[in-house]
């Protein structure tokens, strides 16, 4: 059997390791147009912030590793078309421009997401960066050691990375984000918080621009100011380009396979496209919802290492379901960690729930306990049925873990009250008595009632 991968980031990769080793006799080459493969791009933030000076620990496994396992991958080669009725892909050799077919008896498209980059004049001048690959992350490390202002464009889980990877280096920044507040996918509320915790911590070296654009880049040769659509003027040294990713859906849509109602690949729970042999898994494709059994494009690696194994069972002749997604996700600035699992308040809203939530802030641990820290959390349920529809915490204390917990509960399908019964761990170190999650479980019962 022939197994053609495109892309090979996180689900592509993923995608191919387990097709080895359930088919152990099988051929398995991975084309993409990247120079690595099998990287983790999320940890881009952490390596420009200096966390670690070697970016070879971003690489989980190398192409001389894949070779060990009888994997060929093929760097700077950019499949260009697909074609189905022959089961082939035209692929191209970026170093040479030379172009040859490939023969495929089951193919992945794993070909990812791209920066969006908004239609501002100037954009494409040499010190405006974004933050996907690795020379991207190397481009914008190297740049930073002489900049002493750096402009963010967007306020989103990347932007809040790059914030804090800036403050830590002591260059000032200013960050432009178009929605009233940063961490947009958060409900007001608790992006409000998030708001008010970067001014308080980083006032001297941080200007947030929230509820504005970009509208011009002015200089000769590179970005020297920027101009916003509210009539603000500064001068800076690099923008760094954070306003989202769009799916890289062009040759499968050029090939007859369908796009879901979110402009992403639609496949089936076995992540099979319309067209036969071919399955799309990772930031190119659309999941459904866990709550609302809703369509929705949520580009995050963990999602994409699930359904490159998941693509990789089904293709081998096995069979295994990829269930869907909650949209659970964790951040950090500072010392204050973000995180949140299932539909916000808005988003409960335009699906048709009639959400109730409460906001709670409570200690994390026993607060006699030297390393005690506030979380606070917002627990949402139906107001009909009582069912848990999401949740978010943020806070220098464990935050995430709440999260964690919730998650499970929302693909169970408990209710407020349910979740209120759970046995959860206690010591003073780890817990109070009454867990935050707990508290806030038994507040919202109150409220439904």
């Amino acid at each position: 059997m022939n197994i053609v991968i495109i892309g090979g980031v996180a689900a592509g990769a993923k995608a191919a390791a387990k097709s080895r080793r359930l088919l152990p006799d099988a051929k398995i080459d991975i084309y993409t147009e990247d120079t690595h493969v099998s990287y983790s791009s999320c940890g881009l933030p952490y390596y420009i912030q200096g966390n670690f000076d070697d970016y070879k620990k971003l690489i989980v496994r190398t192409p001389e590793e894949f070779g060990k396992s009888n994997i060929d991958v093929h760097l700077q080669n950019r499949v260009i078309k697909i074609i189905p009725k022959t089961q082939k892909v035209i692929v191209k050799d970026l170093t040479n421009d030379v172009e040859f077919p490939v023969p495929y008896d089951k193919l992945v498209i794993a070909t990812g997401a791209q920066p969006f980059i908004p239609e501002i004049k100037n954009v494409h001048m040499p010190n405006v960066y974004k933050v996907r690959t690795i020379e991207d992350g190397i481009a914008i490390k190297e740049a930073m050691k002489t900049a002493k202002h750096v402009t963010i464009v967007g306020g989103g889980y990347i932007g809040i990375e790059l914030l804090e990877a800036m403050v830590k280096n002591n260059i000032q920044t200013t960050l432009i984000e178009s929605s009233p507040h940063v961490m947009a996918a958060l409900d007001d509320d608790i992006a409000e918080l998030i708001t008010n915790y970067i001014k308080s911590e980083s006032g001297d070296f941080v200007k947030l621009l929230t509820g504005d654009s970009v509208i011009s880049f002015n200089g000769q040769d590179r970005v020297e100011e920027v101009v916003t659509a509210n009539g603000e003027k500064f001068d800076t040294d690099m923008v760094i380009m954070c306003a989202g990713v769009r799916p890289r859906v062009d040759i499968a849509q050029e090939a007859g396979i369908a796009l879901g109602v979110t402009g992403a690949i639609k496949v089936n729970s076995r992540m099979e496209t319309n067209i036969e042999n071919i399955y799309a898994c990772g930031d190119c494709v659309e999941e459904t919802n866990v709550i609302s059994h809703r369509q929705m494009w949520l580009p995050l690696g963990t999602n994409a290492n699930k359904e490159g194994r998941c693509a990789a069972v089904n293709l081998a002749g096995y069979t295994e379901d990829f269930e869907g997604v909650l949209g659970s996700a964790v951040t950090r600035y500072l010392s204050l960690t973000i995180s949140t699992t299932g539909l916000t308040n808005k988003t409960a809203v335009d699906w048709g729930f009639d959400p109730v939530s409460v906001v709670v802030t409570k200690r994390d641990k026993a607060g006699y306990m030297p390393e005690v820290q506030n979380v606070t959390i917002k627990l949402i349920a139906d107001k009909r049925s009582h069912k848990l529809l999401g949740g978010q915490a943020i806070g220098c204390g464990d935050a995430d873990k709440r999260i964690n917990t919730l998650s499970v509960g929302l693909l169970n399908g408990l209710t407020v009250e349910e979740l209120a019964g759970a046995d959860m761990t206690y010591a003073p170190p780890f817990s109070t008595t009454i867990d935050p999650l707990l508290s806030a479980a038994r507040l919202l019962i109150d409220k439904l009632r």
